[in-house]
């Protein structure tokens, strides 16, 4: 199976993006790290081994941008896209290492401070490393953007944590020379902290992603939208998406549609909607044929009862799958109430609260009710 321009262009701008941020690192950590050694100050020092660690882990990013960029195979069905959550974790690990590094090396100079010298070439260094880190988040967030990549965002965000880190450092060098306060060692535990949060927060952000967090609510409504433009959809629901990478969606989604209509033509309208997807969007959507009755008006007439007695104990609760049983001297009314995993009613609640409302409409109802939570 060939790379589509998609994935090419993809697999480009992260390889590109990977490359100018070891070059880019490499020639910041040298610096700081000759003159960090040369003038003393360990906070310098520590800046170099921090942009050293980033050389490091945009040399994790440009091999994940080649092997995500895999097309799909036996062992791997759904594509290898997931392998960039999966460097932007060891990213975050080599961060949180550093971090701790850092912070005892820093800690030890609290301890036992070290005469330092002011030193004109270490300003230097340290305004344009800043300077060179600005530019460098401003471009990798770009690029982020461009492609949707969790790891160039992680590799903005680095940068940006790196900017301030070094202006923590550069202000404790120009308050040495002015004030005579050394607080070099402060810095750096400082700046190990920063590191380490920048650290946490991107492994506890791609850790969601591998778990399964909830799909983007613009997704979810561009989906809907879509699927609900059709003449012959009457509605959806159970809706559910599956994230494998950056770019790569599954989807299952029930399309309710009218029963009168021949099952050949309504199986043919779904897989019309299933081939639209396919073509013009990175989601693979599967759908399930769901035929309503709509020439019913006790149906009807029950089902829109319903509906409103589900909406009118929340808002946010709908009822689909709204069906009847009709035996000798009783209805069943069968149907499911999808609900949001925030709300604070338990299952059994709701039922009770929804079966109290429709004996109201008549004894010889009983409703057969499945409570769902759906997070959109």
């Amino acid at each position: 199976m060939t790379k589509n321009k998609k994935e090419l262009s993809r697999e480009k701008i992260g390889k590109i993006s990977s490359i100018v941020g070891i070059l880019a690192n490499v020639i910041l950590s040298v610096c700081k790290i000759v003159v960090g050694i040369v003038s003393g100050f360990i906070s310098i020092l520590a800046d170099g081994l921090n942009n050293l660690s980033d050389c490091g882990s945009s040399a994790v990013a440009y091999v994940s941008f080649k092997m995500s960029s895999k097309p799909a195979d036996k062992e791997h069905p759904y594509g290898h896209e997931r392998i960039e959550y999966i460097s932007s974790m060891a990213v975050a690990f080599v961060i949180l290492i550093i971090a701790f590094e850092l912070a005892k090396e820093s800690i030890m100079n609290i301890i036992s401070p070290k005469a330092l010298e002011f030193s004109v070439i270490a300003v230097v260094v340290l305004a344009l490393s800043i300077l060179v880190k600005v530019l460098m988040f401003v471009f990798n967030r770009a690029m982020a953007k461009k492609i949707n990549s969790d790891l160039l965002k992680a590799t903005a965000t680095d940068s940006l944590s790196d900017s301030i880190s070094t202006s923590a450092v550069l202000l404790s060098v120009l308050i040495g020379k002015f004030t005579g306060l050394y607080i070099d060692g402060y810095v750096g535990v400082i700046v190990a902290l920063l590191i380490a949060w920048s650290g946490i927060k991107i492994l506890k952000e791609t850790a969601s992603k591998l778990i399964g967090q909830a799909p983007d609510r613009d997704l979810v409504l561009q989906i809907k939208t879509r699927i609900l433009s059709r003449p012959e959809v009457l509605g959806i629901h159970d809706l559910n998406i599956y994230s494998y990478g950056p770019n790569k969606y599954f989807a299952s989604v029930h399309i309710e549609v009218d029963a009168n209509v021949d099952v050949i033509e309504s199986h043919e309208v779904i897989d019309e909607i299933e081939r639209e997807f396919l073509e013009e969007t990175n989601v693979v959507l599967t759908g399930h044929l769901d035929p309503i009755v709509i020439n019913d008006e006790e149906v009807n007439d029950l089902r829109k009862k319903v509906s409103f007695i589900v909406k009118d104990i929340d808002e946010e609760f709908s009822m689909h799958d709204f069906r009847i049983v009709r035996a000798v001297n009783y209805t069943n009314l069968i149907f499911e109430v999808a609900v949001p995993f925030e709300t604070k009613l338990s299952d059994g609640e709701i039922e009770k609260l929804i079966k109290t409302r429709i004996k109201q409409l008549g004894k010889e109802y009983r409703p057969v009710i499945i409570v769902e939570k759906q997070g959109f």
